[in-house]
């Protein structure tokens, strides 16, 4: 009897989990009985109507991302002593640096041992290239001016991008010479809300009394987020049910794909693998002294909303549920540390771009010299912390990979044909890193935030001359 309760109750714990579980792989096999038992190639118009109430639940937790964003970074930090929230920030950024060039490393010398560019079979134009005229300098300019938004309001809803031109006279072949102009793009500039929601919180942290009231209200607003956040989630078998169904349909040839990219596929997913399972979970004991099991269970929800949705921006909500609730990280260190690592540390994203560059490379034949390797580093790095949290934006950034080895941006195609799927790897071990810092930091920074725990009201009692204890 015992046993059957404690059956019952690990199931009802676990019950979202394994709904969800259930939809990706009932997605997977309904998509492949779709296209058998269709004598025609699936049209674009019936894939959207598949997809479409995928598209909803995905499009409900967009909705979330910025108030959400926003109001956890003002309230984490604003309720943190100034002390306190530079040593968190501080230990999560050395975190965030560290395992990125890791991954880097570690997809460098893979694709240097494996070589799965020589004698590939992948064909270029599988897709034709609708891609802007980039350099690597204004990509990286860019990121900055990003930064700090004119508007923040509308830093939620377009973000700058430079735009170069060939010259009507006196045209050039290089790119630096064009005509220069810059321009904004729908998405949202989540790099600017987070610079801009860190130096609020610190305003407010720094005003003490005064800015109690403002605290507050991005405190109520990061729990009615959070709520609504709950309510979504148990959406979510029903939504990556549809979204991996569609994704099914919509591809070509599982079996041509495989054929012509097959290694670099088979080079990728093992680099993430190695890296999201081994190297991290290795990473967490050495600084926790405790095994990563457990921790990394309590975020399968998160981890299966991310392969999904392959955004780690529309996973956050998800993943800030399971780490405050599962894995008891402290909400002041998961609000801080959560927001900005879906912005700047995309682990995944880094190793696979380091991957395809030197894969089409060596499809190319184009030797590399130790600098160029040493470059496509740093460049995969700055790429990574640029790519957006969202679908397949780590195919943007990775223009400005290739233009550091010299390769045009039509090679994209090359990878095109497996990017969707690799996507939403990438995206699952990008959100791995971000929930095993968020632990790690959480328990580096576990005594001062128990020192603390009362921190605002005790600087309220100091600082208000005019407050009285009843």
């Amino acid at each position: 009897m015992a046993k059957t309760k404690e059956k019952r109750s690990f199931f009802m714990r676990n019950l979202l989990t394994i709904l969800t579980v259930v939809g990706v792989f009932s997605g997977v096999i309904v998509g492949l009985i779709l296209r058998a038992t269709s004598s025609t190639k699936w049209k674009p118009r019936e894939i959207m109507y598949v997809n479409f109430l995928g598209d909803m639940f995905l499009q409900m937790l967009k909705g979330l991302i910025i108030p959400l964003l926003l109001a956890s970074i003002v309230s984490a930090i604003g309720s943190l002593d100034l002390s306190l929230s530079r040593k968190i920030g501080a230990r999560a950024i050395a975190y965030y640096m560290t395992t990125t060039v890791v991954a880097v490393v570690e997809g460098i010398i893979l694709v240097s041992i494996i070589e799965p560019g020589r004698g590939s079979k992948a064909e270029t134009g599988m897709t034709p290239i609708t891609g802007r005229n980039v350099t690597t300098a204004d990509t990286l300019l860019d990121l900055i001016r990003n930064m700090f938004p004119p508007n923040i309001v509308k830093a939620c809803v377009s973000q700058y991008r430079t735009v170069i031109t060939a010259p009507k006279v006196n045209y050039t072949d290089n790119l630096y010479e064009w005509d220069i102009s810059g321009e904004y793009t729908d998405g949202s500039n989540i790099l600017g809300v987070v610079v801009f929601g860190v130096v609020l919180g610190i305003a407010i942290g720094q005003l003490g009394p005064i800015g109690l009231p403002l605290l507050k209200v991005f405190q109520s607003l990061g729990d009615v987020t959070m709520l609504m956040t709950t309510w979504v989630i148990w959406l979510s078998p029903g939504g990556v049910f549809f979204l991996v169904a569609s994704k099914i349909l919509e591809m070509k040839s599982f079996v041509e794909m495989m054929e012509k990219l097959g290694l670099y596929f088979a080079t990728v997913l093992f680099g993430l693998f190695v890296h999201g399972f081994v190297v991290l979970p290795a990473v967490f004991t050495v600084v926790t002294k405790t095994l990563p099991f457990r921790f990394l269970g309590n975020m399968s929800q998160a981890l299966i909303t991310a392969f999904g949705t392959a955004s780690s921006s529309a996973s956050l909500p998800v993943s800030m549920s399971c780490l405050e609730d599962l894995n008891n990280v402290d909400p002041r260190v998961s609000r801080f540390v959560m927001p900005i690592g879906a912005t700047i540390n995309m682990d995944g994203t880094a190793l696979y771009e380091a991957v395809a560059a030197l894969f089409i490379a060596q499809l190319r034949s184009v030797p590399l010299t130790f600098g160029n390797i040493v470059a496509v580093s740093i460049t995969a790095t700055m790429a990574s912390i640029g790519a957006a949290g969202i679908p397949q934006a780590g195919l943007v950034t990775m223009v400005m990979v290739l233009d550091t080895v010299g390769l045009p941006a039509q090679d994209v195609t090359l990878i095109i044909a497996v990017d969707w799927l690799l996507d939403r790897f990438r995206t699952t071990i990008n959100v791995v890193g971000d929930s095993l810092g968020a632990g790690i930091v959480n328990h580096l920074s576990k005594r001062e935030l128990e020192a603390m725990s009362e921190m605002p009201m005790s600087r309220i009692a100091t600082s208000d001359p005019d407050h009285v204890e009843s």
